[in-house]
């Protein structure tokens, strides 16, 4: 197994100036334990999604001045790409690491999708852990635990507005994420993983 824990300096990544200084550090830093979670989770995820997924890690090759904040490993169905395709996300903000199941506003069917999970509401909220947070917005670090009523604003809105988003899924803040060894960390991405596969089953 060649999963290596995250540290202090991964985090840190994101307080560096500049473009080309901050994607340097990020290729010799964290790229590599990205792409090493997408080796090991994709064989995973084809198995129980039921469908061959790829992994995709984030380039940032359309930047050109203002450095990532974020950076992430995407999993789909999709070899040549995930941001148009319902996907999994394990990846780094400065605070804290995220595992997500996430439709973003390149995906062409988010009307439908946001139907299906409306009338699957009930179930979605029975199978969700209660301590799961949910965001419209894939470019900003926050994230919050819905109400019911809440849930279904997020899903309707997925039907009437063209860039709306849904992301779900954990963030363990970063004090805790670099205190996990690589057993704990693989451990609990798969938990993640399994508790969001009832989502990406409905979408």
């Amino acid at each position: 197994m060649n999963i290596a824990s995250f540290t202090e300096q991964d985090f840190q990544v994101f307080n560096i100036e500049g473009l080309d200084a901050r994607m340097e550090q990020l290729k010799q830093t964290v790229r590599p334990k990205l792409e090493a979670l997408g080796a090991y989770f994709t064989p995973t995820l084809s198995a129980i999604t039921g469908e061959e997924m790829f992994y995709h890690v984030a380039k940032h090759a359309r930047r050109t001045i203002n450095p990532p904040n974020d950076t992430w490993v995407a999993f789909s169905s999709n070899k040549r790409g995930y941001k148009k395709f319902p996907h999994f996300q394990i990846g780094l903000w400065e605070t804290h690491l995220f595992i997500w199941v996430a439709i973003i506003n390149e995906c062409p069917i988010k009307d439908e999708i946001g139907k299906k999970l409306e009338k699957k509401i009930n179930p979605i909220i029975e199978n969700i852990p209660s301590h799961y947070v949910w965001s419209n917005d894939h470019t900003k670090p926050n994230a919050s635990i819905l109400n019911k009523h809440e849930l279904q604003s997020l899903f309707r809105r997925m039907q009437v507005v063209k860039k709306a988003e849904m992301l779900c899924g954990l963030h363990i803040p970063k004090n805790q994420a670099i205190e996990m060894s690589p057993e704990t960390l693989i451990k609990t991405i798969e938990d993640v993983f399994i508790h969001l596969l009832p989502i990406y089953k409905i979408v």
